[in-house]
């Protein structure tokens, strides 16, 4: 697989390091950004082109749908998943609308490595 870049987008420092780490063990040579918030994700995203983002829901200021909504356009092409405890139908039909993939917590590598690698 191409050398990918990926942008890890949760108000959670240890999520952000852990999916990282999931992602970078099986594909050392993609690089990362991270963002913390919504904000900082979308300036991220104005200054370059990412294929592989991972938002999660709960975040401060925006959630995580209402910045998928954003991102989806900007990367037509990008693998984007919503990563949330809550799973609801509400959330997961939101998610398919926006053509967003949906991925429950907790976060595992199983989950991670399975949605990179396919």
């Amino acid at each position: 697989m191409a050398k990918l870049n990926c942008l890890i987008i949760d108000d959670s420092r240890m999520s952000r390091m852990m999916i990282q780490k999931f992602i970078e063990s099986a594909h050392p040579d993609w690089t990362f950004e991270e963002a913390p918030n919504g904000q900082e994700a979308l300036i991220k995203a104005d200054q370059q082109t990412f294929q592989i983002i991972t938002v999660d829901f709960n975040m401060p200021g925006m959630n995580g749908i209402e910045l998928a909504t954003i991102l989806r356009p900007k990367f037509p092409e990008a693998k984007i998943a919503l990563l949330t405890a809550n799973i609801q139908d509400s959330i997961r039909k939101k998610a398919s609308e926006i053509k967003v993939d949906f991925i429950p917590k907790p976060i595992t590598e199983d989950k991670i490595k399975s949605y990179v690698c396919n």
